[in-house]
């Protein structure tokens, strides 16, 4: 499990690849009113889309953003997990590990490496297994799997005896995780995203928000339903082609950030490119799409978690988070946040004022 050190760089023959599959990729036939995302992927910017990607971007130079900071591998049990290795300036850091999401990944966190290491924080920032420049698991794998991997990465293999973690998306699902699972070597958790409950409770106000998820799951989470119950069908759809792919992804990118109704208000296309790119390059658009269904065959967190959490509530997300005093029936709210702007993708959108909310949170619950 020794780390072995590790620096983007993809074969010619590979982007050669990709770029022939785009070439010849076709956009269908879209109505006369397909505009601004109304049915979807809006299929003028998908075209706009595809000539920024064959004529003006360059992954070489994306490498070297992603080689920037130092990179390691560790084969941690049967995964080969990939990650970031930041030390903090100064001395005694305490080290807080960051975990993407899907269609995230580690690109989400280049942002705030800077600020928080200034802060003295250590930072690991790891590629979920079957995600980006992880291998990928034998067979699905869910968010408790992932955390057990995550306990053995700090500890038997950083050696870190204690840690804070932080997360949206599949981040808070491995957060919540390793501090339900892993409280003895978890100090302290933060989460940019809360869309269940796990513990019950006669509170009027849970019943209340579970119905407001309920009715914004029936209207936005048909991708994620297929996920869960057929991964490999959409996923072989997916990975035989970049346009396709880009075109399932950058729909959720318009639609869970604070874009304003423009999706180049919170990314550049580069930016969304690349991030497509650490997909594609590793082969890991089906794998990437397998945790949903390994989630489900999980066993359900059901206690209550005492670790203590913070929490940042962000102006735009997929569902609407819950009122404080409902988070606080499962979760022991050591800090509560409205934030001003940002989405989904928190740390990505607003890299700066995520990074001093953070910071914030572990400087007062080491």
């Amino acid at each position: 499990m020794t780390p072995i050190p590790f620096r983007v760089h993809i074969s010619q023959s590979k982007l050669d690849t990709i770029r022939a599959r785009l070439e010849c990729a076709e956009i269908a036939y879209a109505p006369e009113d397909d505009s601004n995302w109304k049915y979807g992927t809006d299929a003028r910017y998908l075209c706009d889309f595809r000539d920024y990607w064959l004529n003006h971007y360059d992954w070489r130079k994306a490498e070297d953003g992603l080689n920037a900071f130092p990179q390691f591998k560790a084969r941690v049990e049967d995964i080969e997990i990939h990650f970031y290795h930041v030390r903090g300036d100064g001395a005694h850091c305490f080290p807080i590990i960051l975990t993407h999401g899907w269609p995230g990944s580690i690109l989400e966190f280049l942002g705030v490496i800077e600020p928080l290491r200034a802060a003295g924080y250590d930072l690991i920032i790891p590629s979920l297994p079957g995600y980006g420049f992880s291998s990928r698991p034998a067979n699905p794998i869910g968010r408790r799997r992932v955390a057990y991997l995550w306990r053995k990465l700090m500890v038997d293999v950083l050696g870190y005896r204690r840690f804070g973690a932080q997360g949206g998306d599949w981040g808070a699902g491995v957060a919540r995780a390793l501090a339900h699972d892993h409280a003895d070597v978890t100090a302290a958790i933060h989460l940019n995203f809360i869309m269940y409950i796990n513990v019950e409770s006669e509170e009027p106000a849970l019943a209340e928000w579970r119905k407001i998820v309920a009715d914004t799951m029936m209207r936005v989470s048909a991708y994620s339903y297929e996920h869960q119950t057929r991964p490999q069908t959409i996923a072989l759809a997916l990975s035989s082609n970049p346009l396709a792919f880009a075109a399932w992804v950058l729909e959720k990118f318009q639609s869970w950030a604070d874009t304003r109704g423009n999706i180049e208000n919170s990314f550049t296309k580069t930016q969304l490119i690349t991030n497509i790119m650490i997909y594609l390059i590793n082969d890991a658009v089906s794998s990437a799409i397998w945790l949903y269904h390994g989630t489900t065959k999980e066993a359900p967190m059901r206690n209550r978690i005492f670790v203590p959490t913070g929490f940042a509530r962000y102006p735009v997300e997929i569902v609407v988070p819950p009122p404080r005093r409902v988070a606080e029936l499962e979760f022991n709210i050591a800090r509560w946040t409205e934030m001003p702007a940002g989405g989904h993708f928190a740390a990505w959108e607003e890299p700066d004022a995520f990074a001093r909310e953070v910071a914030a949170f572990f400087a007062e619950n080491r």
